[in-house]
């Protein structure tokens, strides 16, 4: 098998795909499977089993590779795909508000218009898990019972809750709280953050550093929270992406992107094309297909896009392209000239080996 980037699809002995993977290294990731079996676990073990066959797709990228393994499982859904991932693999942090205290809690598909707030999706429920603790723990939210007015719950004796289940400031407190993580959440107060990382100072302080520990731990949880929501933040301003990737020292490869599909790739030599012709056909594919396809509504990213979304976003995070986004008011006529010198400034940027370019 080559050593290139691609896709592997392996079969059972009706000739069925029974799981797609990809591989920056199709022949090192292949051979995986054949080599090491004591580190396997028992899915893939099992997996190795009904492997009776396998084809390959050799991709110009990674970038590719990823795209088309992600197309290939929702096209042929193998069996394997989906014992290997977790069924309920999304997940949104739900505050309820339909009860005397609003409640933190997880749910996998949300309910529309059943008064109620979500945020999400994330990928990893253990980790949403874990930042929902971190709060908890960290501000003394584990009460037992906070429907009971003037009962202490048992939390409260071991020093877990606030005291909301007796009523009093202890409910005011409670609110303002949930208020500063349902603003953090909606990316607009980050006050929940500062205070975890005060309780952690505080703790230093006293020379309680495991306290201390444990702090710092809850304030990464949580801060990850923020970073996935950047992913999807991203995704839903529905951006027009031109990304170059360099393959070698001769040849590009262009991708157009609006949202989360792909309208456009193609390969061009940097040694056979001149340089103003170069970026006059990379300037019509871009009006030409980005004008092809009407604005899509700013909606939340759905289930549907959210596999694509993470791929498209940590491929622009990786030091792998170079990439600028156009404004929809630069595909306008009057506006082309500013294509031409974003197009220009990342074809100097991907020659000199710059960082990568971001348009505004």
């Amino acid at each position: 098998m080559p050593l290139s980037p691609g896709v592997y699809l392996m079969k059972d002995s009706h000739g069925q795909i029974i799981y797609v993977g990809k591989a920056k290294k199709l022949k090192n990731r292949v051979q995986s499977y054949f080599q090491n079996s004591k580190n396997h676990s028992p899915k893939v073990n099992k997996l190795k089993k009904h492997l009776k066959d396998f084809d390959y797709i050799l991709t110009d990228t990674e970038f590719d590779a990823f795209l088309l393994e992600c197309q290939l499982i929702k096209k042929h859904k193998p069996l394997y795909n989906r014992i290997m991932k977790n069924p309920q693999s999304f997940t949104y942090i739900v505050i309820k508000m339909d009860k005397k205290f609003r409640q933190i809690e997880i749910a996998h598909n949300p309910i529309e218009h059943d008064g109620n707030l979500y945020f999400g999706p994330f990928t990893s429920k253990s980790r949403v898990e874990r930042a929902i603790q971190g709060i908890k723990e960290c501000f003394k939210l584990c009460c037992s019972n906070p429907t009971r007015k003037n009962t202490a719950c048992l939390n409260y004796s071991l020093g877990l809750c606030l005291g909301m289940c007796l009523g009093g400031p202890a409910v005011q407190q409670y609110n303002e709280i949930i208020d500063k993580f349902i603003a953090f959440l909606q990316g607009n107060d980050k006050r929940i953050l500062e205070d975890m990382k005060q309780m952690m100072v505080t703790a230093s302080e006293k020379f309680e550093f495991e306290a201390a520990s444990k702090y710092r731990d809850h304030i990464q949880t949580v801060s990850a929270l923020l970073n996935k929501e950047m992913m999807i933040e991203f995704t839903e301003k529905n951006h027009n992406l031109v990304i170059i990737e360099k393959l070698n020292e001769t040849t590009i490869k262009l991708f157009l992107i609006k949202r989360t599909n792909v309208l456009y790739h193609q390969k061009f030599s940097l040694d056979t094309e001149n340089k103003e012709q170069l970026i006059e056909k990379i300037k019509t594919n871009i009006i030409t297909y980005f004008n092809n396809h009407a604005p899509i509504p700013s909606t939340d990213v759905s289930k549907d896009e959210i596999d694509e979304a993470q791929i498209i976003y940590s491929y622009l995070k990786s030091n792998n392209c170079f990439y600028f986004i156009i404004p929809e008011k630069w595909l306008n006529t009057e506006k082309h000239s500013s294509i031409d010198v974003a197009v220009s400034k990342l074809l100097r940027d991907v020659r000199q080996g710059c960082p990568k370019s971001r348009g505004k």
